[in-house]
């Protein structure tokens, strides 16, 4: 039986330990998100990312994930800036970092957070008798999940899995479904209370708890997330094709970045702020609680950050997301950077780019030596 009061503790609890807002969906509550998907897929938006292709049939359907699922709890984390995140741009001998990876990797805070309310809402069915069992509550973070050992003909006792953006889950759409905002015309989630500031992270349970209202889109006629964007990633409101957007280019894509594409990252060295940091709904935005977040007080300079190699950019980006792209690429982003920077004092390090181990580096430095010549 349904304990209504369960819902409402574990929203109380879930914004004690930090998140700043809460819903809930059922797992076929975004029943279109399969067919945009595979639409997505088709096109080769996705472009390298393969993985979206490869387990795309979970992706699509959060019910073939784990189809014990009742209940699918979504929770976002604010990570507003305190500055104008597009203030960087303007500084072009430095490298613009978007703002959710100056600081700690979000994905280690958030799914810390995520287990802490997950295992009370565990211990808090249990309370409540929402299981009959009082064997040891498990406790699963991720895709798997070890069996509890119970007595014969007893119940099975409430489980959850939780997810941060590392497993088969499509956070956006779940999100909408449970109230906390609508996907905007830049892809990402906004709110009219949070704004688009914000991390997702999921709880999926055996409990059964009362679904939200999913949210209303409220876009209206605004078109300014489209419009800035550098490259044209947007092929019409509510579309992305990554293979233009500057997130997907400085992060996920291997080798060379298209020619044409690369006066259009600017300095952005890994990621882009730019259709979030325009959205009007910001103003709505919570201010951040969570300091780990926070990068340095100054961008970095790119004459620092060519000179990089292996163990020095592992070290520097300890903890931090930057540091699952490897050296080699987000040095190449640097380069890119370089090209695109106009300061005739960055010429020698672009040169010295040029003898680098890695030929993608190679290339980007050759690319940022020229360009650096034809502007004098």
């Amino acid at each position: 039986m349904r304990d209504e009061g369960l819902k409402e503790a574990l929203r109380r609890y879930a914004l004690e330990a930090g998140f700043t807002e809460m819903g809930v969906c059922r797992p076929d509550a975004a029943p279109g998100t399969a067919g945009r998907l595979a639409e997505f897929v088709a096109e080769g938006r996705h472009g390298q990312m393969r993985w979206m292709e490869e387990r795309m049939h979970w992706r699509g359907d959060p019910t073939a994930l784990w189809p014990e699922a009742r209940s699918v709890v979504m929770l976002a984390e604010s990570y507003t800036p305190e500055h104008d995140p597009l203030e960087v741009l303007e500084y072009r001998d430095r490298g613009a970092i978007s703002v959710y990876a100056q600081g700690r990797d979000y994905h280690d805070v958030v799914k810390k957070r995520l287990k802490k309310v997950g295992r009370w809402l565990l211990e808090e069915a249990v309370k409540r008798d929402q299981s009959p069992s009082r064997h040891r509550v498990p406790l699963s973070a991720g895709s798997s999940q070890t069996p509890v050992a119970h007595a014969a003909g007893a119940m099975q006792p409430p489980e959850i899995k939780v997810f941060v953006d590392t497993a088969p889950v499509m956070e956006k759409p779940l999100a909408a479904a449970a109230g906390l905002g609508w996907q905007g015309k830049h892809t990402n989630l906004l709110g009219r209370g949070i704004g688009n500031w914000v991390f997702l992270g999921a709880i999926f349970t055996t409990i059964d708890l009362a679904p939200d209202a999913p949210g209303e889109e409220r876009c209206g006629s605004c078109t300014r997330c489209l419009d800035i964007c550098p490259t044209n990633a947007f092929p019409a409101p509510f579309q992305l094709d990554a293979r233009r957007c500057i997130s997907y280019l400085t992060i996920e894509h291997h080798g060379p970045v298209d020619e044409a594409l690369r006066p259009g990252l600017g300095n952005r060295i890994y990621g882009c702020d730019d259709c979030l940091a325009v959205c009007p709904w910001n103003k709505f935005a919570q201010t951040a609680t969570e300091t780990r977040y926070a990068g340095g007080s100054e961008p970095p300079r790119l004459a620092e950050l060519a000179a990089l190699d292996d163990a020095s950019f592992r070290q520097r980006f300890s903890g931090s997301p930057i540091k699952r792209i490897g050296r080699n690429r987000f040095v190449r982003n640097v380069a890119y950077a370089i090209g695109n920077s106009d300061d005739p004092a960055l010429r020698p390090v672009a040169q010295t780019l040029t003898d680098d181990a890695d030929e993608t580096v190679r290339d980007a430095a050759r690319w940022a030596a020229l360009q650096l010549d034809k502007r004098g």
